[in-house]
């Protein structure tokens, strides 16, 4: 079967994130005061051949531990699996 992975990561809430307080600034400079923060990452979709869903979710874990997110600064959690139409 084929799947589809999305996979999100963000900085640590220890690291500082400047595009986040840069954005986070320019929200409230733009009157949209009500938002308290803001933290960039980056969302990933991987492609992914595996026999079952639980098999498809194992590689993006193993994935996202080993490339995907510096663990020493990044957390990732995999947000969606869905099978692909090939």
């Amino acid at each position: 079967m084929h799947y589809h992975i999305y996979i999100a990561t963000e900085r640590k809430e220890a690291i500082l994130d400047p595009q986040g307080k840069a954005t986070h600034h320019a929200l409230g400079s733009l009157g949209l005061s009500q938002v308290e923060d803001v933290r960039i990452g980056k969302f990933i979709r991987l492609a992914v051949s595996a026999d079952s869903k639980e098999k498809a979710k194992m590689i993006a874990e193993e994935s996202g531990k080993k490339l995907l997110a510096n663990p020493i600064m990044e957390t990732f959690r995999v947000i969606e699996i869905k099978e692909a139409l090939k």
